[in-house]
């Protein structure tokens, strides 16, 4: 009992004598030894908090980036399962489950979300309106649509751009050099996705400057993905072009068997889905984009507020070519092309 009392900071009297006694020392010494019992217990507290982090996802493309979030976190100091624990949850282009999952996290009351995908973090936005639960985004592909600006978000928000929406372009450039007869592109994509109304724009814009007649197939889930994608044949495109959308990232399986049946290249909008059979894509590294987002991570557990970061930039993008699916459908892709590659698999 006097112990207890003495570790909060109350100098207990061990007998009568030194009660009467007139040293105020013991009485002192007490109350030193209690605060800095105090002091101990709360710096204690502190380190052994747990940061509790929820990630929410649209496709298993995307997990690269997590993965990145989670080794550059470990390198900072938090270790999974004893001061961190991650809960992790994947929609897969399904936008009804991906707000469900988004409310989950938001009632959970978690330390922090992070989201890998510009439809993820709208959905984590919307679900964590009138918390103050931080999100950052390891990749947006239309970060306009989200923050006032890229110097400050002026809310929960902060995260990294990966300007796949901006990259829409470079894309087809890339398309033209690869196949510098197609005429027609084939274009199957979500009118009801977050990034529609900014891909169409970019598209048209690079369209109209390559000479590229887009052919945009409207469809809202696999199902439709799979019968309408049957309409594209070497008749009637030259190429495919698999734009950010969350759909088709996680239905690229069905693009790429597709593709490689009709011996036509198919670009795409992510490093992943190139690896997966792809022809090419200009794009940023997601596990890079990770560790950019750990370290955002970093400072708002250190006290920095989301609103008064700035939104970040890749640190570089990759070209990436897939040889196999080219000699699939027959492609030689040029010597220089190949030259400038940053990644080439075979």
């Amino acid at each position: 009992m006097d112990r207890a009392l003495v570790l909060f900071g109350i100098a207990v009297a061990p007998n009568r004598e030194e009660c009467s006694g007139s040293s105020p020392l013991p009485g002192a010494f007490g109350l030193l030894l209690g605060i800095l019992c105090l002091f101990c217990l709360t710096s204690t507290a502190r380190a052994q908090k747990v940061y509790s982090i929820g990630s929410l996802n649209t496709a298993e493309q995307f997990i690269s980036a997590f993965d990145g979030f989670r080794s550059r976190m470990a390198e900072l100091g938090y270790r999974d399962g004893q001061n961190v624990r991650y809960q992790y949850y994947n929609s897969r282009g399904n936008a009804e489950l991906l707000k469900t999952l988004a409310q989950k996290l938001a009632q959970d009351r978690l330390d922090l979300i992070v989201t890998s995908s510009t439809s993820a973090t709208v959905a984590a936005v919307k679900a964590t309106q009138g918390t103050r639960i931080p999100v950052i985004f390891l990749s947006a592909g239309n970060p306009q649509m989200l923050v006032k600006s890229f110097s400050s978000s002026g809310t929960n928000l902060a995260g990294i751009s990966s300007a796949s929406v901006e990259l829409v372009g470079k894309r087809l450039e890339l398309l033209k050099e690869l196949t510098p007869g197609a005429k027609r592109v084939a274009m199957p994509l979500d009118p009801t996705g977050v990034n529609y109304k900014a891909t169409m724009a970019e598209t048209s814009q690079a369209a109209a400057r390559l000479a590229l007649k887009i052919w945009e197939i409207k469809v809202t889930n696999h199902e439709e993905l799979e019968r309408l994608s049957q309409n594209i044949t070497r008749t009637r495109a030259d190429a495919i072009f698999a734009p950010p959308d969350s759909l088709m990232t996680d239905g690229i399986e069905i693009l790429i068997t597709h593709a490689i049946k009709q011996k036509l290249p198919l670009l795409t909008s992510l490093l992943a889905n190139v690896k997966q059979g792809c022809l090419a894509t200009y794009a940023a590294d997601y596990v890079a984009l990770g560790k950019q987002g750990a370290v955002l991570a970093d400072k708002v557990f250190k006290g920095a507020r989301p609103a008064d970061l700035p939104i970040e930039l890749p640190d570089k993008f990759k070209l990436v070519l897939n040889l196999k699916t080219a000699k699939a459908i027959d492609l030689k892709i040029p010597k220089e092309i190949l030259l400038r590659a940053d990644q080439i698999f075979e």
